[in-house]
């Protein structure tokens, strides 16, 4: 849907009027200049969708103005857009009705038949993914991502020359490193690659009989789905992966990723109830064995840092903030890729709620992790904060920030002129 421009100004100021409320006075509440909110409401500028939801919270108009923007521009590749495979629906399907017989392959049936193989060769593999997931860290995506392709190779091939016993086992480790390379092909802007490696991850993870790292695929391809600014996608690939078959970490994140679609179409009330299903989800799964779980391993409080991020795709960046400072505050050092993310998004939702001076503090300690790293994802949130910032030019402290700020935002964009990622066999 396309709307034009004047229609969404005619309707923000039709909904200011009806609140009684001054262009000054909005323009105050949601940090944006009086001159900048007339061209919107004027329709000669654009409107962005935090400013739509901003304004939405300051008018007390839910769903009214965030409607009308345009749909997110679909993506260059068609197959970076596309749905799960057939193959991998299916297949996942079926895995969810062994796991309700409680058939071999379910939660409590993976981690057996993981150890079942060659101990020391899959040991071994594992000790290398964590090195792999050491050195992304600090260092750009596509340093990692042909190593990671090759190596998610050979073990594939291992495990074909592999007896039964071995072969399960050199299967889900080589399901874990080719989830691994999709995260890292997203992280370096190549979509279609990172739903391709994705979709082997799960597929490789069914075949060696894990069911719950095999609906995890689902969980990463919301997350491609949200960072393309999916709302529905989001929430229904998320809910997808929340059977309540599956294992309660699984189900938890699956609720996590939901919630971030609920909030991308300013559904307050959807977002706020999922996040506290994936915290009961998340505590649970705390007190399960799992010697090797899925998802993030650096984040202490997780639902805490989503929440915060939610709260700011919902317009309340104040609010935001207060979460995602608690939460970055628990980050451990050595996670440099999670204290550029958090950072550049803390200082984005202080710089949104009109502190630029802490904004641009924050935004100063994280971009030398931010350019490390250079993140095509994070780089997406360098360019909402740029853009936050624009609107305070003549700030000295924006005006300081800007050389390296310009710096870690070209370092993101060159991760997409990476030479091309082999696909999956």
């Amino acid at each position: 849907m396309h709307v034009p421009p004047k229609r969404f100004g005619a309707e923000l100021r039709r909904a200011r009027h009806e609140r009684g409320m001054t262009l000054t006075r909005l323009a105050s509440a949601v940090h944006y200049s009086k001159s900048q909110l007339s061209k919107i409401e004027n329709g000669h500028q654009r409107p962005t969708a935090h400013l739509a939801r901003r304004c939405e919270v300051e008018l007390d108009c839910p769903g009214r103005l965030i409607a009308l923007l345009p749909d997110p521009a679909t993506p260059t590749s068609p197959a970076a857009a596309g749905p799960p495979s057939r193959r991998l629906v299916l297949t996942a399907g079926a895995a969810t009705v062994l796991l309700a017989g409680g058939a071999p392959g379910g939660a409590a049936a993976s981690a057996p038949g993981e150890q079942a193989g060659d101990g020391s060769l899959v040991d071994s593999a594992r000790a290398l993914l964590t090195h792999f997931r050491r050195m992304a860290q600090s260092c750009p995506p596509p340093t990692v991502l042909v190593p990671l392709a090759e190596q998610t190779r050979a073990l594939v091939a291992l495990a074909a020359d592999s007896g039964s016993g071995a072969r399960n086992g050199l299967l889900l480790v080589a399901a874990r490193f080719a989830e691994f390379t999709g995260w890292m092909a997203q992280e370096s802007g190549h979509d279609e690659a990172a739903r391709r490696w994705t979709d082997h991850a799960a597929r490789l993870a069914f075949d060696g009989g894990d069911h719950q790292l095999g609906h995890y695929g689902l969980v990463r391809r919301a997350l491609m789905a949200y960072y393309r600014g999916h709302a529905s996608e989001t929430v229904a690939l998320s809910a997808a992966a929340g059977d309540h078959r599956l294992a309660p970490r699984i189900r938890g994140l699956a609720a996590q990723q939901e919630a971030e679609g609920h909030a991308l179409a300013g559904d307050h009330g959807a977002s706020l109830r999922t996040l506290d299903r994936a915290r009961d989800l998340l505590a649970a799964a705390e007190r399960e064995e799992d010697p090797a779980p899925v998802g993030t391993s650096h984040l202490a409080d997780p639902v805490t840092m989503f929440t915060g991020w939610c709260l700011y795709d919902l317009g309340r960046p104040a609010a935001a903030a207060e979460h995602l400072d608690a939460a970055c505050a628990a980050l451990p050092p050595q996670a440099h890729r999670n204290l550029a993310r958090y950072g550049v998004r803390r200082a984005l939702a202080h710089a949104s709620a009109g502190e630029i001076d802490h904004a641009c503090a924050l935004a100063r300690t994280a971009l030398p992790s931010a350019s490390a790293v250079a993140s095509y994802t994070i780089g997406l949130d360098l360019r909402r904060l740029a853009g936050v910032l624009g609107r305070h030019r003549e700030h000295s402290g924006v005006r300081a920030l800007a050389p390296d700020l310009t710096a870690a935002l070209t370092l993101s964009a060159a991760a997409r002129t990476a030479p091309p990622l082999p696909k999956p066999a």
